[in-house]
């Protein structure tokens, strides 16, 4: 069973310490890209937004987004220049699969790129006089990092990884199978790596989401390492219908994510299939991906297709909108780290059906949701189909667990108390630092 409440250790601290100097770094910086990418904007925009001096390192491939959200804040923001070897690297990628891809020429793009990103970190703490530098992508705890001997202290994360499929749900294609064992023999070098590649193990404080995580740190860390959950939501974007829940007519799940097979929407369709309702629900899928025309061939053979809607990629504000017109969020995956579409759906008032396994597992509980134990594929599927069917069947249910889920999104998982939060890091790292300063025998 999931926890009844978030693993978070660190306290809440000044909503705009004075004086504090902050620099994000991180690869990607979108509200488009998805996943990770997201973090740090959030952190920039809010910090800004409270007045922090504030600024920005990312790559130029979201130059033009980023300016149009927040032009006046244009001269905080450098971009780093697109090389040939970012362009190299993006045309061979099509030709590998997206998890090797990541560990072999991606790994070799992001070097290039925080290496560029470390020189402007140097400049903008000689001119500006930034007193920390925060990195909070990537968030995979095995990444080497570039991001060291700054002369400031440095804060990693949170980072959230180191999960594998359930025992016994692991896909069991050829191709995955393979997949699977080269990228299990890539994590070998990393000890290496990271003593090439300090950062992780020089960094002042390593944020890790849950003990799991943790456990993925490489040996040797020096620093400080603390919990906090990766993701937030925006509660603005994020909210719940100006409209009470309906209690007539067929209850309307949503999915919203990749079509990729460890999301394992095949299963949610198999389960789908099996729901028993008064008046039987509908199902509307989000997202794109390689498993598309797979999954549309399984709604087929399955007689869903009156019942099941495709409505592709959506931009955030969409997606929100979607979310609030429907009654229930489900996500079957077997390899979800963060799942910020879980905090999402409980910021817009819906009860959520997830997979007892990895990032969901750590937001939800029985007052909020329905978690069912990936003990085999079969029982996947039937306890999805149980779900539904409770849900569909009891619009009371489903109110009372939106409304929990709200509240506790608004307690625990807000930005603005993860920004509270991350200030409370800052200042104590940068007043440990002048205090270590002041101690020291060259000091006058």
């Amino acid at each position: 069973m999931a926890m009844s409440s978030p693993k978070e250790t660190l306290p809440v601290g000044d909503i705009a310490p004075e004086g504090l100097r902050v620099l994000i770094v991180a690869e990607n910086t979108s509200t488009q890209f998805g996943g990770e990418a997201i973090l740090p904007w959030h952190y920039f925009r809010i910090l800004r937004a409270r007045g922090i001096e504030a600024w920005l390192v990312t790559h130029e491939r979201t130059r033009d987004e980023l300016l149009s959200i927040l032009p006046g804040e244009a001269g905080r923001m450098t971009f780093l220049p697109d090389t040939w070897l970012d362009k190299l690297c993006w045309r061979l990628s099509r030709f590998l699969n997206p998890q090797v891809y990541y560990v072999t020429l991606g790994f070799v793009n992001r070097l290039q790129t925080l290496s560029a990103a470390r020189r402007e970190a140097r400049r903008l703490i000689k001119e500006k006089g930034v007193d920390i530098v925060h990195q909070p992508t990537p968030v995979s705890p095995r990444e080497p990092s570039l991001i060291y001997g700054l002369g400031v202290p440095v804060v990693m994360g949170p980072m959230n990884g180191n999960m594998d499929y359930p025992p016994g749900l692991a896909r069991k294609s050829r191709k995955l199978s393979l997949v699977k064992q080269f990228l299990g023999l890539s994590r070998y070098p990393t000890f290496l790596l990271h003593r090439l590649l300090p950062g992780k193990l020089q960094a002042d404080i390593l944020l890790a989401a849950n003990e799991r995580t943790k456990k993925g740190l490489p040996s040797g860390v020096r620093g400080e390492v603390a919990l906090l959950v990766e993701n937030g939501v925006d509660l603005d974007v994020w909210s719940p219908p100006d409209r009470p829940p309906l209690s007539e007519g067929p209850a309307r799940f949503i999915y919203l994510g990749r079509l990729i097979d460890w999301k394992a929407v095949d299963i949610l369709l198999d389960a789908f299939a099996q729901v028993q309702a008064p008046a039987l629900p509908q199902l509307e899928i989000i997202g794109d991906g390689p498993m598309r025309s797979a999954l549309e061939a399984q709604i087929d053979r399955l007689g869903l297709g009156d019942r099941v809607q495709f409505a592709g990629w959506q931009p955030q504000s969409e997606c929100a909108r979607r979310l609030r017109a429907a009654d229930a969020l489900v996500l079957p995956s077997l390899y979800e780290c963060g799942g910020a579409v879980v905090l999402e759906a409980m910021a817009c008032a819906l009860p959520v059906i997830a997979t007892d396994w990895g990032g969901p597992a750590d937001y939800l509980d029985d007052s909020c949701g329905i978690v069912v134990t990936p003990s085999s594929r079969e029982d996947l599927v039937r306890g999805f189909a149980d779900a539904m069917s409770r849900l569909a069947s009891n619009p009371s249910l489903r109110a009372r667990l939106g409304q929990a889920g709200r509240e506790r999104v608004v307690q625990h998982f807000s930005w603005e108390h993860k920004v509270d939060q991350m200030l409370a890091i800052y200042q104590r790292l940068t007043q440990t630092r002048g205090r270590r300063a002041a101690l020291s025998p060259t000091h006058t």
